[in-house]
């Protein structure tokens, strides 16, 4: 059955365009896909601060191979995953719900698909410090790049 609802053509979602820099995040979603040569867990997060991104939710990808372990790792050790379960080598995905830190993030893209990478991690409990290096660089630079996290782990 069709039916015309005039107007609905001319609605468009408002355009967001693709997230770049250092955000206070909190853990949304969590989900393990398998795949034969790179197993990954896809990570959704809800942005907290800075409070003009604060409605948006962004999704990357850690994968799960012995290359990308440190990875993981330090994404889960800079949200406060709990150590027990970490030192056993197991992962609930419930326990990672609602962790929070800061992640820097930046648009990639490969073959055609746009991705948010994930670049680095801190504790949530840096975020002021982190910001307030963010809000001078802008005034000093008039953008929002060069946020320095700890990217030598």
């Amino acid at each position: 059955m069709k039916r015309h609802i005039p107007g609905l053509h001319s609605i468009q979602p408002a355009p967001q365009g693709p997230l770049a820099g250092a955000f206070l995040v909190r853990v949304v979603k969590v989900s393990y896909r398998w795949h034969p040569q790179k197993p990954f867990l896809i990570v959704q997060f809800s942005i907290l601060e800075p409070k003009a991104q604060q409605s948006r939710t962004f999704s990357g990808r850690l994968y799960c191979t012995q290359k990308a372990l440190w990875k993981l790792s330090w994404f889960l050790r800079d949200f406060g995953y709990d150590a027990d379960l970490l030192r056993q080598d197991e992962i609930d995905e419930k326990a990672v719900l609602n962790l929070r830190g800061v992640v820097r993030t930046s648009p990639v893209s490969v073959n055609g698909h746009s991705y948010q990478n994930l670049e680095a991690f801190a504790p949530s409990s840096e975020w002021e410090t982190l910001s307030c290096a963010v809000s001078g660089e802008e005034v000093q630079q008039g953008h929002d790049h060069g946020v320095q996290l700890h990217t030598d782990r």
